[in-house]
């Protein structure tokens, strides 16, 4: 099953919106589009995130971007997924 279509965790939501708007700046409608994510369940991470200080929002261009702490956000989540991915599983019975 391609990635976008399973279940996603709240993290993993998270790092796919840090993932559109890092390095330029998205429009909510970007965002949506490109993390497969309805409207009202967007708002509401968008929400989080910026409580957070992960995103930060141009009121002007009516943009999102990915803050400093979103960066390290970032790394650190992509940095735990490949561990989970190279970590043999072992059958201990």
């Amino acid at each position: 099953m391609p990635k976008q279509l399973r279940h996603r965790s709240r993290s993993e939501i998270m790092s796919s919106i840090l993932q559109v708007t890092n390095g330029n700046k998205a429009r909510v409608t970007e965002i949506q589009y490109k993390t497969y994510l309805s409207y009202n369940i967007l708002k509401e991470y968008l929400v989080h995130l910026l409580e957070n200080d992960l995103v930060e929002y141009t009121e002007g261009e009516r943009a999102f971007k990915t803050t400093p702490k979103g960066m390290q956000f970032l790394q650190v989540y992509n940095r735990m997924d490949e561990l989970f991915v190279s970590a043999p599983i072992s059958n201990s019975q």
